[in-house]
């Protein structure tokens, strides 16, 4: 089974090329300014897409999922994920958009007690994880050399241990890591600067 993955397409999507595969995973900023039409678009391209299987977990610009919550028409095809899981070909897959921090990005929750009521949702028979954000300390380093990944997130993972943990949010820090068992993909697909510098990652599993 091929997975295809990808985040941070920040309505891009349409000038990215889309690796074939059996899953297609978007784990995060879909749209950029988070408005009705900008999703519309993005969930029709989305569905367009051959992949049998497709899940989504928004991220922090994608106000709409946020401000419309069960009146968005999501395409049968798509699995929306947001604190909820699914099961696909015997894989327990689980997303959650929260972030940590304080502003006004959708899905943002405070730092502590606010933000781990969320990732103590997290089953620990999960073997795939989608956030948006990165744990802390793994794929979280800004231009400034400061690390601002989730610090309740990253003590989870040490309890669930995922066989792979999907995400994005942090632009400059798009790669790959393994640590103790898991599987880490910052799936960022544009720079800082929002230029297109990465292509979707591919897992054959």
């Amino acid at each position: 089974m091929r997975l295809v993955c990808l985040a941070d397409t920040h309505n891009q999507h349409r000038d990215i090329a889309i690796p074939e595969g059996d899953i297609l995973i978007h784990a995060g900023d879909c749209t950029d300014g988070g408005t009705r039409n900008e999703t519309s678009d993005f969930l029709a391209w989305f569905s367009e897409q051959p992949h049998q299987h497709k899940i989504l977990v928004p991220g922090n610009h994608d106000f709409y999922f946020q401000k419309a919550g069960n009146l968005i028409d999501i395409p049968e095809n798509i699995h929306l994920l947001i604190d909820n899981g699914r099961e696909i070909e015997g894989l327990q897959f689980w997303g959650s958009p929260v972030c940590p921090g304080n502003g006004n990005w959708a899905f943002i929750r405070e730092r502590g007690t606010h933000i781990k009521k969320h990732w103590d949702l997290i089953p620990d028979t999960t073997d795939i994880l989608i956030t948006h954000t990165p744990p802390y300390g793994i794929l979280d380093q800004i231009g400034s050399g400061a690390h601002i990944g989730c610090e309740e997130l990253a003590k989870t993972l040490e309890l669930v241990q995922p066989k792979y943990h999907f995400f994005g949010h942090i632009h400059q820090a798009s790669g790959r890591l393994q640590r103790s068992g898991t599987s880490y993909f910052n799936l960022s697909i544009l720079d800082e600067r929002f230029r297109i510098m990465h292509s979707p990652a591919v897992l054959d599993l």
